[in-house]
């Protein structure tokens, strides 16, 4: 089997690091929620708005 190496703590710098990738991807995440929480809302308003067409 193979042996796990030791745990050791961050540096202050990886620290930074690992929070800025963090940040980056929080950022990307709450844009993406938020267009399609507007795409959802712009569809709702023109199915509301738009009569249906019967044949």
């Amino acid at each position: 089997m193979t042996e796990t190496p030791p745990i050791r703590p961050l540096t202050p710098e990886e620290t930074a690091e690992i929070r800025a990738r963090q940040n980056g991807r929080n950022r990307m995440m709450g844009l993406a929620l938020g267009f399609l929480a507007i795409l959802f809302f712009a569809i709702t308003i023109v199915k509301i708005t738009v009569p249906e067409m019967h044949n």
